[in-house]
C-alpha cells in the first residue's frame, strides 16, 4: 500500500469517527506528538506575567481550536486519538515558542469566534479566512496560508463551474465565507448548510447533494479520501487564513504573527506544507507574502 493509499484509509476512518461526535467540543489533551516543525528551542523567552503569553506560560498549556474533520489541515487520527494536520503543527510551533504544552479542542466554522470571545480557547487555527466582518469581532495574525475557493462534484457530474449551480443542491459549512459567496454568486442554487465539512462529503457521496463549495485545500482532502470526486471551474475566491486571537489583545497578536512569520522564513512552513499538502497535489505553494492589511482589503 502506498503512503497516499494508507493516508486515504486513515482519513476515511478518521472522518467516520468524527461523524459520531459532530458539533462536540471534544477536548484533546495533546502530548506534543509530531515534529511541529523543529525541536524545542534551548531557551524560551519569558514574558511578563500580566500578558497573555505570560499567563499561558504560568499555567503551562495553550488551548488551540482546530478542525477535527478537515484533512489535511486538522483531523483526528483514529489510531492514536490525536489531532493532526497543517494547522495543528502550526499550533505546536506557537506552543513550542512559549515552552508550553498544546491542548487542542474542536472548533467548527460556526463556533470559532464565540470560543475566543468566551475564553474557551487562547487561539484559533481552524482554516479561518481573514475578512473585515470577522475582524470587527476578533484580531487576526498575518496570513499563514492562502487558499482558493473551488467546487467539488462527482466525476460524472455535468457541473463545470459556478454558472451551473442554478437549481443544484450545494453544500457548505454554516458560518463559513462560502455561505455568503454562494448566496451572491449562485443565488438560484439550493444551499445546504451543515456544521462540518465531513457532513458535506457524506451527503455528496450518498447523492443527497450535487456539489460542495469551499477552500481548495479542504476539497483536496476529500479527493484523497474519495478519488471518484473532482474539482471544477475557476477559482472563485482568495481565502487568506489567519490565526484568530481575542479582540483587543494586540500583544498576543504581534507574538503569534512574529512566530508564524519566522516559520515561513526559516523553512518550517515549507516542511509542513510538503508533509501535509504538497505531496498529494500537483501544485507547489510558497509561504504567503500577503500582509494582514492586504488580506482585509479583499473583503
Amino acid at each position: 500500500m502506498t503512503r497516499t493509499s494508507l493516508w486515504r484509509a486513515l482519513l476515511v476512518m478518521a472522518l467516520a469517527v468524527a461523524a459520531l461526535a459532530v458539533a462536540g467540543c471534544g477536548d484533546d489533551d495533546d502530548d506534543g506528538g509530531g515534529d511541529g516543525g523543529g525541536e524545542q528551542a534551548a531557551e524560551v523567552r519569558q514574558f511578563p506575567a500580566d500578558t497573555t503569553m505570560g499567563k499561558i506560560q504560568n499555567r503551562g498549556e495553550i488551548t488551540i481550536g482546530v478542525k477535527y474533520d478537515v484533512p489535511p489541515f486538522g483531523f483526528k487520527n483514529p489510531q492514536t486519538n490525536e489531532v493532526e494536520g497543517f494547522d495543528v503543527d502550526m499550533g505546536r510551533i506557537i506552543a513550542r515558542e512559549l515552552g508550553v504544552r498544546p491542548r487542542f479542542v474542536e472548533a467548527i466554522s460556526d463556533n470559532r469566534i464565540p470560543f475566543l470571545q468566551q475564553g474557551e480557547v487562547d487561539l484559533i487555527l481552524s482554516t479561518m479566512t481573514i475578512n473585515q466582518e470577522r475582524d470587527r469581532e476578533i484580531e487576526f495574525s498575518q496570513p499563514y496560508y492562502i487558499a482558493r475557493g473551488r467546487i467539488l462534484v462527482p466525476q460524472d457530474s455535468d457541473i463545470k463551474g459556478i454558472e451551473d449551480l442554478a437549481g443544484q443542491r450545494v453544500c457548505t459549512a454554516l458560518g463559513s465565507t462560502y455561505e455568503e459567496t454562494l448566496r451572491e454568486e449562485a443565488p438560484d442554487a439550493e444551499l445546504r448548510l451543515v456544521d462540518t465539512y465531513s457532513e458535506c462529503l457524506e451527503l455528496l457521496q450518498n447523492g443527497a447533494i450535487d456539489a460542495i463549495s469551499t477552500d481548495d485545500v479542504i476539497l483536496t482532502g476529500m479527493i484523497i479520501q474519495d478519488d471518484t470526486l473532482k474539482m471544477v471551474g475557476d477559482e472563485l475566491t482568495t481565502e487568506p487564513y489567519g490565526a484568530g486571537i481575542k479582540e483587543g489583545d494586540k500583544q498576543f497578536q504581534s507574538f503569534v504573527s512574529d512566530t508564524l512569520e519566522r516559520a515561513q522564513r526559516d523553512g518550517r512552513w515549507e516542511d509542513l506544507y510538503q508533509e501535509w499538502v504538497g505531496q498529494y497535489i500537483d501544485k507547489q505553494e510558497n509561504p504567503p507574502t500577503m500582509t494582514l492589511k492586504q488580506a482585509l482589503a479583499l473583503g
